[in-house]
């Protein structure tokens, strides 16, 4: 395997490939989690040079940062690593949460955030959502308030609006934004997002790029204790309805010698060089087929052919 590229996210240097801790702790069917297959994900993802490690203080709650804080940080792993976490979502059930994304709770999620993940100093904190009861810019500053204090290096935003993403860059530079991304979901490209983080020297961090799982064609079994099972996407009609997706993606890989995981992070590489996937996993197998995706180059001619898939019947939320 081909040794790992890096790629600028503004000022902040990342591995080209990041990883999701999400489905270590939470999400994708937990309870099938094997905490020894995870931590050794968590290791070989290291050794194999993958330095953003996403998380959020919300998956578990609160147990992936600690998952991290256990066998990163305390493992003595934390000089070779980006922590990447995120704020703004209460847990309010197992998958419903409030928001609150208001200045006082912006320091406290922060201190409670660097205790669990056992560190100093958290390379990048991003905003998971807006609150709609606070305007960007007050929590935006609160957010600055954490860099001047050493808490924080670097800030980034997830899922805003290209207005709320300008409004707080005009205040203090936005790193990072994180936005789903994928081969079925091109939202950021049809809105001018993406362009416009290029245009700023913004980086852009694609959650999904598999889909969720479902892009790599492998068969789901989705049950009302994964957080798939209340997405649109994933009722046994969209599914069969999107499989006309999934088997074009079958023909390009195959056709290629690579798998459809492979091609859908192949894709959102090629997309810009500010893009840094950051697909979730918790088993190795699946950590080593991603992170050789770097080693795949797909021609404008194959480019253009996945540019005619059919759009997902279902939308994302």
């Amino acid at each position: 395997m081909s040794a790992m590229l890096n790629r600028d996210l503004g000022k902040l240097t990342s591995s080209a490939i990041g990883l999701g801790c999400m489905p270590m702790s939470w999400g994708y069917g937990v309870e099938n989690v094997d905490p020894v297959e995870v931590r050794a994900t968590l290791r070989e993802a290291i050794d194999l040079g993958v330095t953003l490690l996403d998380t959020s203080d919300i998956y578990g709650p609160f147990t992936n940062e600690e998952l991290l804080g256990e066998e990163v940080v305390k493992a003595g792993f934390r000089d070779r690593v980006l922590l990447a976490t995120k704020f703004g979502f209460l847990p309010k059930d197992k998958y419903k949460f409030d928001r609150d994304a208001s200045p006082a709770h912006v320091k406290r999620a922060c201190d409670a955030s660097l205790t669990r993940l056992q560190t100093d100093v958290i390379d990048l904190y991003q905003l998971h959502r807006t609150d709609p009861k606070v305007p960007i810019e007050e929590t935006w500053m609160a957010m600055v308030e954490l860099v001047k204090a050493g808490k924080v290096r670097y800030l980034g935003l997830s899922e805003v609006t290209l207005d709320e993403l300008k409004r707080a860059h005009a205040i203090y530079p936005v790193t990072t934004l994180q936005s789903e991304l994928s081969l079925w979901t091109r939202d950021a490209i049809e809105t001018g997002i993406l362009q416009w983080t290029v245009d700023n020297e913004v980086g852009f961090l694609a959650y999904s790029p598999l889909g969720r799982g479902y892009l790599t064609g492998v068969p789901l079994s989705v049950n009302s204790e994964d957080f798939r099972f209340f997405n649109p996407r994933f009722t046994p009609e969209a599914m069969a309805n999107n499989q006309v997706i999934i088997d074009k993606i079958s023909q390009v890989a195959e056709r290629l010698g690579i798998s459809n995981a492979q091609l859908a992070l192949a894709w959102t590489l090629a997309i810009s060089p500010n893009v840094v996937p950051i697909p979730g996993t918790k088993q190795r197998k699946w950590l080593r087929q991603n992170v050789a995706s770097i080693e795949v180059t797909l021609t404008p001619e194959v480019l253009a052919e996945l540019d005619t898939l059919p759009k997902s019947v279902a939308p994302r939320y």
